[in-house]
């Protein structure tokens, strides 16, 4: 089921044609989101010639799915970074999520860009013991941000401790995006299928470049980087309230089934849920959004729908919680890439647009080392290595060996489940008429099994985070191709 957010609901792109055929550029981008359009005009502005290729519209990725917070605030980051990584990288990382903001600010003052931009603090809250948020309190202010601890907060509930963080923003990502992405060459509907050193495949023709940068959330090519053995994808939700309560700030709670906060016009954004991808076999995620509503506002009725615009978000989320900015693999020197932007899009697609600029155009960045693609911090990868892999592993055996849990007479209309079918095992879809969507369990990616999101009515990886409707088209990658399927029939 795809569902609008609002930021897509009041902005139309216009349409960019598709790759004509056979050409030849000095810098190739995969991904028309955020992060490959900045990639692209901070090049173009150092007077490199760029066009961007995306599989299917400008901004339609998480781009336009996210709750839209310009922060460095990036929940518990900086005390881990400091114990971690050290301080100088600490550092490093503060200072470009910093200048990530004063960034937006210039461009928009400079191409007057209407796109509801709101100064605003963010802010972290407990509702239980406050000792992590005064060990970020005081990490962060080692790193010269401009933080303060406080008891209360303009929240309908009583917190523990707050951790405020100032001179930071929030805005309509799309309308940004539409006018810095208007001087940019944009091939539309133009799948990369294939990547050689210095040339694209696409769906729509060949593309020879000098460098080429994979900025399309997850990168598809395995080999090499490795990045599907490095990094797992989270889902979250999110529902637009209307007339809830006007806040001034942007919130997010850092205790088990924490909730986001954020002002959007006359709307509240409401979020929370967070799960792995292809870990919400019972769903009841946007009920679990709505339940709060009502905890926080019961003189409102939050279960009719011209009063909530419900969405969700897809997320790369690294072995160490610092995104992969850089040189693509040790030796690919002319790819570059961008991804692992944790629920931190906003400051990190900015922040990438300027390290890779400055390290194709051959300057160097004091900040770039912490975002090093070739990185290791044993104490924050080692576990989470281990985990991805043997996840991953059991997946793959679970494909293989594990029976079906559901049977196709059990289905309600509505439900989906791995059963039986035509003598195989099965993922179906049993609609509110009663037909059958059957297709294929086995991610055409690596082969891990997928799992029915009743939320999204989706069939998703837990390996790596593909997801795929509930007739198999593919929606989110890297899974490159849909999982076969079969023709609804009646039953």
């Amino acid at each position: 089921m795809y569902r609008e957010s609002i930021w897509q609901q009041t902005t139309a792109i216009p349409a960019r044609p598709e790759l004509p055929g056979n050409i030849s550029t000095d810098i190739a981008i995969v991904g028309g989101g955020l992060a490959g359009i900045l990639t692209a005009h901070f090049l173009e502005q150092s007077g490199r010639q760029c066009i961007v290729l995306e599989a299917d519209r400008v901004g339609s990725g998480q781009t336009g799915h996210t709750t839209a917070k310009v922060t460095s605030q990036h929940g518990l980051i900086y005390q881990k970074l400091i114990r971690c990584a050290g301080k100088k990288k600490a550092m490093q990382y503060a200072k470009i999520n910093q200048d990530a903001i004063e960034r937006y600010r210039i461009l928009i003052e400079k191409y007057k860009i209407d796109c509801d931009w709101e100064e605003c603090p963010a802010c972290l809250y407990t509702k239980e013991s406050g000792r992590a948020l005064r060990d970020e309190y005081y990490a962060a202010k080692e790193l010269g941000l401009p933080v303060e601890m406080k008891k209360r907060t303009e929240l309908p509930f009583a917190v523990e401790d707050a951790l405020f963080c100032y001179g930071q923003a929030c805005f309509h990502p799309l309308k940004f995006l539409q006018v810095i992405a208007e001087n940019i060459q944009v091939y539309e509907k133009t799948k990369v299928l294939r990547v050689k050193p210095h040339l694209l495949t696409t769906s729509r023709g060949t593309v020879e470049a000098e460098k080429i940068v994979f900025a399309c959330h997850y990168p598809f090519v395995n080999r090499p980087g490795y990045y599907f053995l490095r990094m797992h994808q989270e889902r979250s939700y999110v529902c637009a309230l209307k007339e809830a309560q006007t806040l001034h700030g942007m919130y997010l709670g850092i205790d088990r089934d924490g909730l986001s906060f954020r002002p959007a016009g006359e709307l509240l954004l409401l979020g929370g849920g967070n799960h792995r991808t292809g870990e919400n076999p019972m769903g009841g995620q946007y009920e679990f959004l709505l339940h709060q509503a009502e905890v926080c506002w019961p003189e409102k009725c939050w279960t009719k729908d011209e009063n909530v615009i419900p969405w969700s978000a897809q997320d790369c989320m690294t072995l160490d919680g610092i995104p992969y900015i850089g040189q693509f693999g040790r030796k690919t020197e002319d790819w570059f890439v961008a991804t692992g932007f944790g629920k931190w899009g906003m400051t990190s697609s900015m922040a990438a647009a300027i390290l890779l600029t400055d390290q194709i155009c051959g300057r160097e960045n004091p900040c770039g080392e912490v975002f090093s693609p070739q990185r290791l911090h044993p104490m924050t990868s080692a576990k989470p290595f281990l985990t991805e892999g043997t996840y991953a592993a059991v997946n793959l055996l679970k494909q293989t060996f594990a029976p079906p849990k559901e049977k196709l007479n059990r289905l309600l209309p509505g439900q989906g489940g791995v059963v039986e079918y035509n003598g195989q095992k099965t993922g179906v879809y049993k609609a509110e008429d009663g037909q059958i969507f059957a297709v294929s369990v086995k991610c055409p990616h690596m082969g891990c099994q997928l799992v029915w999101n009743p939320d999204e009515k989706s069939w998703d990886c837990p390996c790596h985070g593909s997801r795929f409707d509930y007739r198999g088209r593919l929606i989110d990658g890297p899974a490159q191709t849909a999982v076969d399927g079969e023709f609804p029939r009646k039953r």
